[in-house]
């Protein structure tokens, strides 16, 4: 049986910096990826030299993850039609679309569908703080999460198809220890770190080191993942915080990808190199 994984995010972009490297790996194994976007970005920034406007930025970044995914050699890509919240306390957070604003009796059943459809082993998305607190990541949590249980339960949405039980619920889980390092390299070659003081302990932002219990080496396909990443043109300009190192120095801390499996509950021991480990 072919192995498969499906994952879940909320914007362009999400799915290179959390597992551009994971998906590009297994991709290349000859794992069936498939790659769910709840939003077209329209609410993010515009880097400096990017061709884009407010008006066009959704059309753009949709391009922009097509190129990402074909780059990561996702099989496929499927977008849900919501449009980006922005950050809390934002205009945008007011707008009927906004993914924010659609209720989970909405969304969760297209998920179940699409879970029903794929029937992946490996479902990945965001963790509950959806790394930094962004409301459309928390959001996509909530569903996904939803989702993934009422996809096994024949009960629940039977017009979505036949059930489905995932072997697996991954969620992203970039490590504090990934940003303290980043702060270490950063003040090592005298950066200005006025901007950038939550780095220096992880703060709100990263997954509890003890909590990892998956981490897979990309060294292989950590190339795959810089082209991703520069797909995504207004997002990685280079005002970006993974711009201000070396290219090299970048790529080593992405050599590694994190993950905390929240289903099933799993004992507390040394994290597995493989999200498919014993299946």
């Amino acid at each position: 049986m072919k192995h498969s994984l499906l994952a879940v995010f909320a914007h362009p972009d999400d799915e290179a910096f959390s597992t551009g490297g994971t998906l590009a790996r297994y991709a290349a194994a000859g794992v069936e990826t498939t790659l769910v976007c709840a939003t077209r970005g329209e609410a993010g920034e515009i880097a400096e030299g990017v061709d884009a406007t407010p008006e066009t930025l959704g059309e753009v970044r949709e391009q922009e993850l097509r190129c990402a995914a074909e780059t990561m050699g996702v099989a496929e890509l499927i977008f849900l039609d919501y449009r980006d919240s922005g950050m809390a306390g934002s205009p945008e957070n007011q707008n009927p679309r906004a993914f924010i604003n659609a209720p989970a009796e909405e969304v969760v059943p297209q998920l179940v569908r699409i879970i029903r459809q794929v029937r992946p082993e490996i479902v990945v998305t965001f963790e509950p703080n959806g790394g930094y607190g962004h409301p459309d990541h928390i959001a996509i949590h909530k569903h996904t999460v939803a989702a993934f249980h009422a996809a096994a339960d024949a009960s629940r949405y039977p017009e979505a198809g036949p059930a489905w039980q995932a072997a697996r619920l991954y969620y992203t889980a970039i490590p504090r220890s990934f940003f303290t390092h980043m702060w270490e390299q950063l003040t090592a070659l005298g950066r200005d770190m006025s901007d950038y003081g939550w780095l220096e302990n992880g703060g709100d932002h990263g997954w509890p080191d003890e909590a990892v219990t998956a981490v897979i080496d990309v060294g292989e396909t950590v190339e795959a993942k810089w082209s991703a990443l520069h797909c995504h043109r207004t997002q990685f300009g280079p005002a970006n915080l993974f711009r201000q190192l070396p290219e090299a120095m970048v790529k080593e801390l992405m050599r590694h990808e994190s993950f905390s499996q929240a289903w099933p509950e799993r004992a507390t021991a040394a994290p597995d190199d493989d999200l498919f480990a014993g299946l």
